[in-house]
């Protein structure tokens, strides 16, 4: 048997990786460097970064359903083309506020804010436009970053069976923790010695190297020539069980969720896919969880320099945030865990998925710790948060692969791209909450206390127990959702 379906989930991680790397751009730049040029303070950052989570949210709704129909071929090789312009746009960002505000285009990336400062222009003036022109740039980025997800699991829907796919999945979603396990140790170098213009004009090229690889690698699974009868045949082992169990007067519904859903090949309308209780338990369990894992990947860079006093380009801050993220690759075996569970218990996938979620949601619940703990020491802190966000990627593996083991192969896309909405939509409102409350904290000093905190550090605490409890609040909505009682025929 060939194995080019482990060929293909690599193109998935890069693709993931890549387009992390594009995100974290701005959080490991604006504190040290950003904004200090522009004057930004915590409430304006929460605002271009949940303006950017509502936009990605937007054109998820849509991009999904797009990728179904001029396929995943052209429809990702679209998204990340997109994503990289938009990414490569920051970094001319400098040179238009120069040419703009002081009548002036600068040659090079220095000397950009010293010009529109010579010219006179009000320190409000300059961070308005700077965060216009970021927020334009970021929404061209947010277009093509929609795509990736509703893409890659439609990709792993076709490539691999459902005892393998949450594997898989959290095989190419690891690619968010190698892009932010690379971003910390890259990103504040290059724009110390460079500029940080230079550190999105570099990152961002990436993307066209990918291109490249997808174009000349990705075939859909049938038409491929790198994979033989055997591959094709495993891939396929789960529409040959469904035919064998299935008769004239009754459909095999055991794996299922929603027992009414019809594998004819043809795509389901957008609407109509809202009457499916799949779509409704991959909406909650998105909305519920995403605004937490988007938290720490925006703000945990903040909290260090906040707490510790750790700037993102010293060794100190570039080496905790790398353990984070480092420790969030352990999410590979919570991929895994489905599929052991699956063959050493005779479980259903949908059975398998569902017992190893609600493991991952009680883990959340260390989140609880990490400011008692962290006070005696900030490795700790990184450690913790590390195990949550290797959950947090745990729990989305089995997430994204529930609705590929529930919907039909060219609908997976659509309702990826729903339920990823409604996850941008609650990474928004922590974004934005998250700022005015920090900024809220800081200026009440000592008034604002919540857990025996006071502060800033009251407002964080806010925040990582809000994020303990909302996993499992999210477990119990697809628990009701899935007809778990149902699903009783085993595995043979």
């Amino acid at each position: 048997m060939t194995n080019f379906r482990w060929t293909v989930c690599s193109l998935l991680f890069f693709a993931t990786m890549t387009t992390y790397m594009d995100r974290q751009v701005l959080s490991l730049t604006w504190k040290d460097f950003l904004a200090p040029e522009y004057g930004w303070t915590d409430a304006d950052y929460g605002y271009l970064a949940g303006l950017f989570s509502l936009i990605y949210a937007i054109c998820m709704l849509f991009t999904g359903k797009v990728m179904d129909v001029i396929g995943m071929r052209r429809g990702y090789l679209l998204s990340i083309g997109i994503c990289t312009v938009g990414t490569l746009l920051h970094a001319v960002c400098g040179i238009m506020m120069s040419g703009i505000l002081a009548d002036t285009w600068v040659a090079s990336f220095d000397g950009a804010i010293e010009a529109m400062h010579d010219a006179g222009v009000a320190g409000t003036a300059i961070t308005t436009m700077s965060i216009y022109l970021l927020l334009g740039c970021r929404s061209i980025m947010a277009l093509g970053q929609a795509g990736n997800f509703p893409a890659a699991i439609s990709v792993t829907a076709e490539y691999f069976p459902k005892k393998d796919r949450a594997f898989a999945t959290s095989i190419f979603n690891n690619g968010a923790s190698v892009g932010s396990l690379l971003a910390p140790v890259t990103i504040p170098l290059i724009a110390r010695e460079f500029g940080w213009e230079m550190a999105f004009l570099l990152v961002g090229s990436l993307g066209f190297l990918w291109m490249f690889a997808w174009l000349m690698l990705y075939e859909s699974a049938g038409e491929s020539h790198r994979v033989n009868i055997s591959e094709y045949n495993y891939i396929q082992q789960d529409t040959v069980s469904a035919s064998q169990n299935y008769n004239e007067n009754e459909k095999d519904t055991s794996e299922g969720i929603d027992s009414d859903i019809i594998n004819d090949g043809k795509p389901i309308s957008f609407l109509r896919c809202f009457s499916y209780r799949v779509t409704w338990a991959f909406i909650f369990g998105k909305f519920m969880t995403e605004g937490a894992w988007w938290f720490y990947l925006f703000w945990a860079p903040i909290y260090i320099s906040d707490t510790y006093g750790y700037t993102t380009d010293s060794p100190m801050g570039m080496a905790l945030i790398f353990t984070i993220y480092l420790i969030s690759m352990l999410s590979v075996i919570g991929g895994y865990l489905p599929t052991y569970l699956t063959e050493e218990f005779s479980l259903t996938p949908l059975q398998a998925r569902l017992r190893a979620m609600l493991g991952f949601a009680c883990l959340q619940l260390i989140g609880l710790l990490q400011m008692p703990l962290g006070s005696h020491s900030p490795w700790v802190l990184v450690i913790i948060i590390g195990i949550f966000g290797a959950a947090h990627q745990s729990w989305s593996a089995n997430l994204f692969s529930l609705v590929g083991d529930n919907i039909p192969k060219k609908s997976i896309a659509t309702v990826i791209g729903i339920g990823g909405c409604a996850g941008g939509i609650a990474s928004y409102l922590v974004m934005v909450f998250t700022g005015a409350l920090l900024q809220y904290a800081e200026q009440m000093h000592d008034t604002f206390t919540f857990l025996g905190y006071s502060g800033k550090a009251a407002a964080y605490m806010m925040m990582f127990s809000i994020f303990s409890v909302s996993y499992l609040i999210g477990w119990g909505i697809i628990r009701l959702l899935s007809d778990y009682h149902k699903s009783t025929v085993r595995m043979s």
